[in-house]
């Protein structure tokens, strides 16, 4: 049996380093990957295909955040399952706050690809750092 929780250690070097292929390669074209509810980007959710993905993955959250990353710190599995925590950080390109919030992401692999990822955050974290005003002179 597959171990996948390397793939998934593998993914977040991916989206650290914006690596379009890996990430194709690795997602299932039918991918379902749904958001935290009331998240910043639970607008198209769940998003649903590689194209759908990649647009919130390399496009949007690199568009709106200043080195953003996701951190991963214990992966775990089993079979076809990966349950992954860490932390989002970056700064909000609007307003200059930083994040630097807990996240849960489960991973479900269907034929060696991610074919579905469940992510729970700390939504009111986000929110709190959108709604921040600059202060001047910042």
């Amino acid at each position: 049996m597959h171990d996948y929780t390397q793939t998934i250690r593998s993914f977040y070097q991916a989206f650290a380093r914006q690596d379009e292929g890996f990430l194709a390669e690795t997602l299932d074209p039918n991918i379902e990957w749904t958001s935290a509810e009331n998240f910043l980007y639970a607008d198209h959710s769940p998003y649903i295909g590689i194209d759908a993905v990649r647009q919130l993955l390399v496009v949007r959250l690199h568009d709106d955040w200043e080195n953003v990353s996701a951190t991963a710190g214990e992966i775990l599995g089993g079979g076809e399952l990966v349950i992954a925590n860490g932390r989002f950080r970056g700064t909000f390109k609007a307003n200059g706050a930083s994040i630097d919030a807990q996240f849960v992401q489960v991973f479900q692999f269907k034929d060696g690809k991610i074919a579905k990822c469940q992510m729970y955050t700390d939504t009111a974290k986000f929110k709190d750092s959108i709604s921040q005003i600059r202060s001047a002179g910042a």
